[in-house]
């Protein structure tokens, strides 16, 4: 019998990491992909939790809930990346819009919706599909147990993994997205933008941001996907007020919803200043992301931070609200919150 001051702060630990040596019992462990298709074997799904068709789909989910949610906001990310390019000029949200109609007319405020669409449903086909392959890969080689116990570094390093991946496919299309939108009159499209870019600085002019981006979207996703989970996690154990299992897919959502609109928040504060430097280097021609740093500073990195909380949050709620439909949609394996396996509450001395 461990004391139960240790089990105490095993429980109260952020990062579920265990704070002590287990013992083993008689019961081997087995292979958490085995527990969860055990569990969801009953369920009606339409394939088996990690099979070649389950990645697909949630690929496919990935589209449409990034590609979908970042073109419907184009409007707002344009004002936005105007504030961190021309903050003399764009001095906040409103007059950011003011000036913008004023200048291009309500045309102009779609500026760069077909690079943010390809863009950004390449990337959501990598962050989601791959999120879903690293989270099971890493579960498995973890074993059930310690799954549990490092689940939330678990959800960091699945997601890190797949964004790296997600952020290759994004590059080019942010870089020609960024251009269309802070620099008036080099191209209106990215038909015309594309060939321009390659024609001044080959290829690289699709790829010199891709650092940065990482620098921002790493640990925008991290902050996505981790406090997402955990999110969800506690908002059934203390805010619903019945298991999940007792409600309907509507409600469901609804927590989904809520969950990704919190997480979204966060994500937003984390990413921003090196947001801020891939909207400058985007724009400038040979530049780097220290000279650009140093040039914003402290201050300066944080231009259009209320824009872009109000933009990821409401984007991330979306997106996780329009990726689990899609899961729902296709009948795709939805594993419950996780709770503590049988074998680790054996050797807590949690059950008879």
């Amino acid at each position: 019998m461990y004391p139960s001051t240790l089990i105490q702060l095993a429980r109260a630990n952020p990062f579920s990491a265990p704070l002590f040596t287990l013992q083993k019992v008689e019961d081997p462990p087995q292979s958490p992909r085995v527990q969860r298709t055990r569990r969801l074997a009953a369920a009606d799904v339409s394939c088996e939790f990690g099979s070649s068709k389950y990645y697909a789909l949630c690929g496919f989910g990935g589209i449409l809930s990034c590609g979908i949610t970042h073109t419907a906001v184009v409007p707002l990310d344009l004002v936005k990346c105007r504030m961190q390019v021309n903050p003399d000029k764009y001095k906040n949200i409103g007059n950011g819009f003011a000036v913008t109609l004023r200048e291009d007319g309500v045309r102009g405020l779609a500026k760069g919706w077909a690079p943010t669409f390809i863009g950004y449903s390449m990337q959501g086909l990598c962050k989601f599909g791959f999120y879903e392959v690293f989270k099971i890969f890493y579960s498995d080689l973890l074993g059930e147990e310690n799954t549990y116990l490092w689940r939330t570094s678990l959800y960091l390093a699945a997601s890190a993994s797949a964004e790296f991946f997600a952020d290759i496919a994004l590059a080019p299309m942010e870089a020609a997205k960024v251009r269309i939108q802070t620099q008036p009159g080099y191209a209106n499209t990215l038909r015309e933008c594309a060939p321009k870019m390659f024609a001044e600085e080959g290829l690289w002019a699709f790829y010199k941001g891709v650092a940065p981006l990482w620098m921002r979207q790493i640990p925008y996703t991290m902050m996505k996907f981790a406090c997402f989970e955990r999110t969800v996690e506690t908002l059934y154990k203390y805010v619903v007020p019945k298991p999940r299992s007792e409600c309907s897919k509507s409600e469901q959502l609804v927590v989904t919803f809520v969950a990704g609109y919190i997480a979204g928040v966060f994500c937003a504060i984390v990413s921003h200043p090196a947001d801020s430097v891939v909207s400058v280097l985007n724009k400038e021609k040979g530049s780097t992301a220290m000279q650009v740093l140093k040039r914003l500073g402290p201050r300066g990195v944080w231009k259009g931070l209320v824009a872009r909380i109000i933009m990821i949050g409401t984007l991330t709620a979306l997106q996780w609200f329009i990726y689990d439909s899609v899961k729902v949609y296709f009948r795709l394996p939805r594993p419950p919150p996780p709770e503590m396996p049988e074998s680790l509450k054996k050797k807590l001395g949690l059950t008879e």
